[in-house]
């Protein structure tokens, strides 16, 4: 079982970017979830909302990030690494309230205008503590923006299994996990609990419910009925749809693409 794709999100909601290598971290993969768009209420903003968020992309360089409109990729904004303006603000993800710091004027001149509202761009820093669930993350981790868990872990072979029941298949970014592993049976990362990916070792704590966001295709912003529609056919456990596994990070570490993965007892 071999580790075949990285994934972050740098700015939640927007594009993702697949790297060779990572660093493993606590709260997720290096800048992974580590910026957030937030409203003029200081809650965040996803693409179950606001679905042409997909069509953002995010690029890592040197001094920061690049946020550019995919249509147009000659309109962007450069946000460096370290906030410019850096105002403590009180914002929420979900249920949870917690501190950030704005990035940019221009960052948020230019995210208002893509989307038509009053938006700011956040950053959360080191000293911010957002726990994970304690029902399920039993060492207390920390994460970053990201809906619950510091990284979610998909095999391919279960894309595979889904695109064999779809009329037409759709690509793996369209669930957002961070690791994708090759050389399972399908959906082989239900039963897993304590695995080695490299040297890091992890601990898988529950499976990924999905919701309308993964029925928006990355590349249009366009929704659909699918993946869902067919995925309730057979991967459905009450009321929830579930696809991929939560995982947290017991050590931390570089991983890259073409590490193994290995499943302890």
């Amino acid at each position: 079982m071999t580790l075949s794709e990285i994934w972050i999100y740098p700015v939640k909601s927007l594009g993702g970017i697949r790297l060779s290598n990572a660093t493993v971290e606590e709260r997720g993969l290096r800048h992974d979830r580590r910026w957030m768009i937030v409203d003029e209420n200081n809650v965040f903003i996803t693409q179950r909302a606001y679905p042409e968020m997909a069509l953002i992309d995010v690029a890592l360089l040197d001094k920061g990030l690049k946020i550019s409109l995919r249509t147009d990729p000659s309109d962007f904004v450069l946000v460096p690494y370290r906030p410019v303006t850096a105002f403590p603000v009180t914002v929420r993800v979900w249920d949870d309230t917690v501190e950030a710091v704005t990035v940019s004027a221009d960052a948020d001149v230019w995210l208002s205008r893509q989307l038509g509202l009053d938006l700011r761009l956040v950053m959360m820093p080191d000293s911010t503590e957002r726990k994970a669930d304690p029902r399920y993350a039993r060492h207390h981790e920390n994460v970053s923006f990201a809906d619950g868990f510091p990284y979610l872990v998909i095999s391919q072979a279960s894309l595979d299994d889904l695109n064999g029941r779809l009329a037409e298949p759709i690509e793996m970014r369209r669930f957002r996990p961070n690791f994708v592993i090759s050389g399972t049976e399908p959906f082989a990362e239900d039963q897993w609990k304590h695995v080695t990916i490299g040297n890091l070792r992890f601990e898988v704590v529950k499976p990924c419910a999905r919701c309308v966001l993964t029925t928006i295709d990355p590349a249009t912003g366009e929704k659909g009925p699918e993946p869902l529609k067919t995925l309730a056919g057979y991967r459905k456990n009450g009321n929830k749809i579930l696809f991929g596994q939560n995982v947290t990070a017991r050590d931390s570490g570089e991983i890259k693409i073409g590490d193994q993965l290995t499943v302890q007892e």
